[in-house]
């Protein structure tokens, strides 16, 4: 089967290439997918530069990406929630990665039917970005009327995350560019901050939740805009040290001024992993079903231009996903 893959750490065009591989095989808790459509995040652009070797040690060649839908065409022998024909969507396990492929096998345990009034192409773009929003939202334990700053509104964790938030009846924040700012209106987002023009700590204050997708300076930016016993959730700042055990850093301590802050508003600071998770799709699925979620897609490429799709994505420029067709030739 042809498959994209990463023959050395690089530049996109150096890196990129099509290779015909094996079809994967099928384990007893795995369903094969016909892939129909791919998404892709940042994170598979940090992985084709080399930006996380020493975090995901991955032998090469390795085929990429890991949010898709499709048709299942196998099941595994212990797989009782699927049959043959389902249309499905997931975030593949990491031992899984590879999507962009003309077939993949996942682990049943990260699988869900796709939401039926969405294509291939939207629900692809749903799973990673979907996932992290609502893991790190309701690790915070969001809940109705709670003030909730949601950092990077047009992209797709920050699109995904204002419309869930919404969903669960909190007053939406929002933090985006000046050429944005009506695009994240459209998404129900309560007070949209132009960052280029205004300062969001001066407009958003005493918060019940702050999700961090930027990291950096704005980690520790998010305790002068958190109300006492709030609570900050990143996916990109430091590890908090619950996090840190998971990778065998036992004395590992969170830094300094993150600490100093967090004592100070007597806050609580948690760094999140997304996780895969088919019964999380579900409550996704519900939520598309039921429009209060619209899958937000920014451009849609043919397999044979994915190179010019991870070119689009190391941009910055996407407002929504990228999402690549797959097997659109194929009907069953």
């Amino acid at each position: 089967m042809k498959a994209l893959q990463i023959q050395k750490y690089g530049e996109i065009k150096d890196s990129l290439v099509f290779n015909e591989v094996s079809r994967p095989q099928v384990q007893a808790k795995d369903v094969l997918i016909e892939v129909k459509a791919a998404a892709i995040n940042p994170i598979d652009k940090s992985i084709v530069l080399g930006n996380l070797q020493g975090l995901l040690p991955i032998p090469l060649p390795a085929t990429v990406a890991y949010d898709v839908s499709g048709i299942v065409m196998k099941i595994g022998e212990e797989v009782g929630d699927f049959e043959i024909g389902d249309l499905v969507y997931a975030r593949v396990p990491q031992e899984q990665m590879g999507t962009l492929a003309e077939w993949v096998a996942v682990n049943s345990a990260a699988v869900s039917k796709k939401p039926g009034n969405s294509s291939f192409e939207e629900a692809a773009g749903l799973p990673l970005a979907g996932l992290t929003a609502l893991q790190s939202l309701e690790y915070a334990g969001i809940k109705e009327n709670d003030k909730v700053l949601i950092h990077a509104g047009s992209g797709g964790v920050g699109s995904f995350a204002i419309q869930y938030a919404k969903a669960k009846g909190a007053y939406v924040y929002t933090t985006t560019s000046t050429n944005n700012v009506e695009w994240v209106e459209k998404l129900g987002a309560d007070c949209v901050i132009d960052y280029k023009k205004e300062d969001y700590t001066q407009i958003a204050k005493d918060l019940d939740i702050v999700f961090d997708t930027l990291g950096k300076d704005y980690t520790q930016e998010a305790f002068k805009v958190i109300k006492k016993g709030g609570i900050v959730v990143s996916v990109v700042g430091p590890l908090d040290e619950e996090s840190a055990q998971m990778f065998g850093m036992n004395d590992y301590q969170l830094p300094e001024e993150l600490a100093a802050v967090s004592k100070d508003k007597e806050a609580t600071y948690k760094f999140v992993f997304m996780h895969p998770n088919g019964a999380h799709l579900g409550i996704i699925k519900s939520l598309v079903e039921d429009e209060k979620i619209k899958p937000i897609i920014d451009k849609v490429y043919p397999f044979s231009e994915s190179i010019d799709a991870f070119l689009h994505l190391a941009s910055g420029r996407a407002k929504g996903k990228i999402i690549i067709k797959v097997n659109e030739g194929l009907s069953h």
